[in-house]
């Protein structure tokens, strides 16, 4: 499953757009000297995919925007609202015309990548006559209508498309999380079905044994609360936990320096949580669930501090943060292992979806049963066809060559002479030298020898 193998990147495209690019404040710590080696200025830092499936176009084109003096200004200047609404888009119009030059060409190749995969889905299915401009409505990240300009209306629908994917990317893989869990526990159950009793039993004691295995680890710091921030200052960073600072830490945690933290940036915080409970050695610990305890902390942290929910938190909203009481008293952290991640009655429902889904290819597999039966039948059929006109042309051939006419050739031509047959050219002379062929019946009598001598 994708989702387990890439982050989801937090920027929607004014995140995206991202490009934000404000600097970082100077700090009197020097990151080359941290524990770690941490992010060097200068170093191309590499955003993870988003996941989206026009990420590279959307990166393509954000990159080709910052490259414009004006535009930049105004995105630097510009709120969250005025990059939903709209309103960044018409700034579009006054960018320079090599930048449009080069939107243009990367909207036209992103047409034709689009078309290229309607072309293939539709190929698979043999279909024909495709209308590539009707089904270039179904992908609302740019305008199909003039596949040839980008235009503000392409900017908008991009923003747009980015920022409503990436709200309902983290929803989606919670709920693939959760059908990753209820099949664990479908396939361990249809399992037992398949023991006897004393082996069940065993099975089910080493079950127990794993999860009360699993579940005897450290305690877990409140994610985002002060004693979790100075557990990662001190053991991470290789920092005096008593010189702990929240400022210097957010400067210390802005990998990219551009001034906020992003979600990938606060997931990398709780490594060191994750740690006490997961580790990819030990047969009772899922790195699946890891990655969704590791979604759920920051999710968590984002709700307490992200204070306008552009999925990105400033220096501002990370001080006010510390300023809170559940920074210094916070409640104690549930991890997965102690919350029920589905009941009885989802898992029913779940296990009924997949026995549905199980007919339905169980028929599927017979009707083609039936279909490769009936094409073996047809199959032996011809051939029982072609080996009795076999039959038939050896038979005729035969009963020719009984009534003394020759099998043809393949052009109609005779393979051999009959007896008694000869060919024009090779016709008798007639006895008295002409050319006439000899009467029927008539026998031609020796050449007399005209060295004989008669007496």
């Amino acid at each position: 499953m994708k989702w387990l193998s890439v982050l989801p990147q937090q920027c929607i495209l004014l995140m995206t757009c991202l490009l934000m690019a404000l600097e970082a404040v100077p700090i009197d710590i020097d990151k080359t000297k941290v524990k770690g080696g941490g992010h060097i200025e200068g170093e191309k830092v590499e955003n993870p995919d988003t996941g989206l499936y026009y990420d590279e176009y959307l990166r393509q084109v954000i990159d080709v925007l910052e490259t414009d003096k004006h535009f930049r200004e105004k995105l630097q200047t510009a709120d969250i609202e005025e990059i939903k609404s709209g309103k960044l888009s018409r700034e579009l119009d006054l960018v320079s015309h090599h930048v449009r030059t080069r939107l243009d060409e990367l909207k036209r190749q992103e047409v034709a990548r689009l078309r290229m995969l309607i072309k293939a889905k539709m190929d698979s299915v043999q279909d024909t006559g495709i209308d590539h401009q009707a089904l270039l409505k179904q992908f609302e990240h740019l305008n199909h209508q003039n596949p040839d300009k980008f235009e503000p209306k392409d900017l908008d629908m991009l923003i747009k498309a980015a920022t409503s994917d990436l709200e309902n990317y983290d929803k989606t893989r919670h709920e693939e999380f959760k059908k990753y869990e209820m099949m664990k526990e479908h396939e361990r159950r249809e399992y037992l079905k398949t023991l006897d009793e004393e082996k069940r039993q065993r099975e089910e004691s080493k079950f127990e044994e794993m999860k009360k295995k699993h579940g005897d680890h450290p305690k877990v710091h409140h994610p985002g609360s002060k004693d979790q921030l100075k557990e990662v200052w001190e053991e991470a960073d290789g920092l005096d936990p008593n010189e702990f600072d929240p400022k210097t830490f957010f400067k210390l945690h802005d990998v990219n320096n551009d001034g906020f933290l992003d979600e990938q940036e606060l997931e990398a915080l709780f490594t060191k949580e994750l740690e006490k409970v997961y580790d990819p050695k030990n047969e009772e610990d899922d790195m699946v669930e890891m990655e969704e305890e590791r979604l759920r902390m920051r999710e968590h942290v984002m709700n307490e501090v992200d204070i306008n929910k552009d999925r990105l938190v400033t220096l501002e909203e990370f001080l006010r943060a510390t300023e809170k009481k559940e920074f210094l008293e916070p409640d104690s952290w549930e991890t997965l292992d102690q919350q029920q991640l589905f009941t009885e009655d989802e898992l029913k429902e779940f296990e009924s979806h997949i026995s549905q889904q199980e007919d339905e290819l169980r028929k599927k597999a017979e009707d083609l049963q039936k279909q490769k039966e009936e094409l073996q039948r047809q199959h032996d059929q011809l051939q029982a066809q072609k080996q009795e006109l076999q039959q038939v042309v050896k038979q005729m051939e035969q009963k020719k060559l009984q009534q003394g006419n020759p099998p043809s050739g393949p052009a109609g031509e005779l393979k051999f002479q009959p007896p008694g047959e000869h060919k024009v050219g090779d016709a008798p002379k007639h006895p008295a030298g002409g050319d006439q062929p000899l009467p029927p019946g008539h026998v031609q009598e020796p050449a007399a020898r005209t060295d004989q001598v008669h007496p």
